[in-house]
């Protein structure tokens, strides 16, 4: 008994060990796609972690090679896709050939399978609100088929080999769905904190300076009104009308920036989701227009949150605008309704096919200062995310260069 668990014990404890050094190497995250350097790195510490599972198998079994492999190369290609899990699978195929024996193609073909069932389920996996149970559907599947296989080929395993190999084998993939799962929660909330810290630092840059240059500005903007009107110069009169645009320019990113440092009040009533978006629409309707852009509503409600009306309004414009915007000539905004009635949530989705974004701007929007415009102050993003944030929802971000970009905004839902 104890050659047999005592191996098993050494591959999970190999397994957990790169588990977490993946997440040191490149904190596990959900909202932005893997880069390519990413998933080399990923697919090379589950190659390595697998390949130590293979060195230390359970060898009391004849020329049979029992060990953790599958469970790498299961974990690394339902989280990280074809390219790292192929990595990791034909490392340890091209290892098991190398080792040989009698029952060579018996181990290849058991890896080969455990990539191909995780690779073909991956979407069905990551598309799922409880992954765990999901990750055990697919796993009884695969043994299903393992133990097809091995039944008839190894006929000397008992039932305590069964027994003992196999719940191994779940509990470290469960445990490893429920670290990472962990870890993708853990990071999150890491970088909501530093996010916030960022905010707070505006919000005091802001407070500390916004009313000091808004004083001088209403003066210098109303003797500008005063001479324009006053005056022989032509030169002047030409001119005024941009000097004073450009200062009220000014004066709207100092109001931004003051509603990004202090909060403000919310006035919290039932919100109809359908109206609120409705009105959005009419309101941006001319600037698509005039950008040769179609706004198009499709609408599953109706839907109610909790929150306030004006500001839930301003977000979903501010987000409307930035999709509008990003078209560089013609083009389309699709939005979309949608319930999570388990997590009694209400998804509101605005997809353009614009310029779209890289991964680093994907990391970087909402930041302070930052922004993809050549006008632009990023504070569009920043009051847009600080309003769903007050409204205890959320915002995540998805583009591809060239394709477009996708926003979605989470919000708790209310029964009608």
């Amino acid at each position: 008994m104890v050659t047999l668990i005592k191996p098993l014990l050494v591959n999970i404890t190999i397994l957990f060990s790169f588990t977490f050094n993946g997440n040191l190497f490149f904190p596990y995250q959900t909202k932005t796609p893997l880069t390519l350097k990413q998933k080399l790195i990923y697919g090379l510490l589950g190659s390595f972690g697998a390949l130590l599972c293979m060195f230390y198998p359970i060898e009391t079994l004849g020329e049979t090679h029992f060990d953790l492999r599958m469970v790498a190369i299961m974990i690394v290609t339902l989280y990280t896709g074809w390219l790292p899990g192929s990595i990791v699978m034909l490392s340890t195929v091209i290892t098991r050939f190398l080792i040989g024996g009698q029952f060579i193609y018996i181990g290849i073909l058991v890896s080969i399978l455990a990539f191909v069932i995780t690779l073909s389920l991956r979407r069905v996996f990551l598309n799922s609100s409880h992954r765990v149970v999901t990750g055990s559907f697919i796993l009884f599947f695969y043994f299903y088929l393992y133990i097809s296989i091995i039944s008839t080929a190894v006929i000397f395993l008992d039932t305590f080999f069964y027994l003992t190999y196999f719940a191994a084998f779940y509990l470290t993939f469960i445990a490893l769905i429920f670290v990472i799962e962990n870890l993708f929660r853990t990071n999150k909330q890491i970088s909501e904190m530093m996010y916030m810290d960022k905010l707070t630092m505006v919000g005091q840059l802001a407070a500390s300076i916004a009313h000091e240059i808004r004083n001088p500005l209403s003066t210098v903007r109303g003797f500008i009104q005063y001479l324009s009107q006053d005056t022989a110069d032509e030169s002047l009169k030409k001119f005024s009308p941009l000097i004073i645009e450009e200062l009220d320019r000014t004066n709207s990113i100092i109001t931004n920036y003051l509603k990004v440092s202090k909060p403000e009040q919310f006035h919290l009533a039932n919100v109809p989701l359908h109206d609120v978006i409705q009105d959005c629409v009419l309101l941006m309707r001319p600037l698509a227009s005039y950008s040769n852009v179609v706004i198009e509503y499709a609408d599953k409600g109706p839907f109610y949150v909790q929150g306030d009306e004006h500001h839930l309004k301003q977000a979903i414009m501010n987000v409307i605008k930035n999709g509008i915007e990003s078209v560089p000539e013609k083009g389309r905004i699709q939005i979309f309704t949608s319930a999570d009635y388990f997590h009694n949530t209400v998804h509101i989705t605005i997809a353009d096919n614009g310029r779209g974004m890289t991964s680093e701007q994907l990391e970087n929007i909402g930041l302070p200062f930052y922004t993809t415009k050549t006008k632009g102050t990023g504070l569009g993003s920043m009051v847009t995310n600080k309003i769903i944030r007050e409204m205890q929802g959320t915002i995540e971000y998805d583009s591809d260069i060239g394709k477009g970009t996708t926003v979605k905004i989470i919000l708790p839902l209310l029964s009608e």
